[in-house]
């Protein structure tokens, strides 16, 4: 089975939380993409939700898959959210971001009362790191900005190359709010809680990649089947 069809397996599971009535809030990226497609199948079978994109990309496919849509400024809580993950650990924190959405993606998880991850298998890491950490930063002063990150991966105990992100044609990417991305290939972050405390008092960084305690369920779809892990609540 193609690591595809294993992402729309673990969508087509997280359609099961959805119900007639609901806030949903939609994800950005490949697996996202499935969970939308499905729930357009549903809507178009005459599932009553309205829901919020975390992406100009999803705002577009939800639209096109007939989903009724809106924004938090008119419903300012979502019952659930349903979105990918680049990296989740046992603690189901997650690294998220790949797709350049991480803002968004966190405003609309947060402001939710559930938030389910849905990925592949491959996803599942025992630390976090091993994938890129994306952290949105303003344009200005980005070397001063990128000093201040280094000082804070040197308190945590990490280190890495920073990128700035590119498109595919070579030129600075930019995300749907205006900013710059910078992947910090960091490796293993044994502390993510005390490290992600750290970025957020950088006054250049927006929002990084880390979701720590947001995830409240993840589904993995493997070659052997099907994993459920549950946050433990408390």
């Amino acid at each position: 089975m193609s690591t595809d069809e294993l992402k729309r397996q673990a969508a087509a599971l997280a359609l099961e939380h959805v119900r007639d009535g609901m806030r949903l809030g939609l994800g950005t990226g490949s697996t996202a993409k499935h969970f939308v497609e499905l729930l357009g199948e549903r809507v178009r079978a005459g599932l009553d939700i309205i829901a919020v994109p975390t992406s100009e990309a999803t705002r577009a496919e939800a639209a096109r898959c007939g989903i009724v849509l809106s924004t938090l400024d008119d419903m300012d809580r979502l019952d659930l959210t349903v979105d990918g993950a680049d990296e989740t650990d046992p603690a189901l924190n997650l690294i998220k971001g790949g797709g350049g959405a991480l803002l968004r993606e966190k405003i609309v998880a947060t402001a939710s009362d559930r938030m389910i991850v849905i990925a592949d298998d491959s996803k599942w890491v025992d630390v976090l790191g091993r994938f890129p950490l994306p952290i949105e930063i303003v344009p200005f002063g980005l070397a001063a900005t990128q000093r201040a990150m280094r000082l804070a991966f040197a308190k945590c105990g990490v280190s890495g190359q920073m990128m700035v992100r590119r498109s595919r044609d070579g030129h600075v990417f930019v995300t749907d709010g205006g900013h710059c991305i910078v992947d910090a290939h960091l490796g293993r972050i044994e502390d993510a809680p005390q490290l992600a405390g750290m970025l957020n008092s950088i006054p250049g960084v927006v929002e990084h990649g880390l979701f720590i305690g947001v995830a409240g369920m993840v589904i993995l779809a493997g070659q052997e089947g099907i994993r459920v892990v549950e946050r433990p609540l408390g």
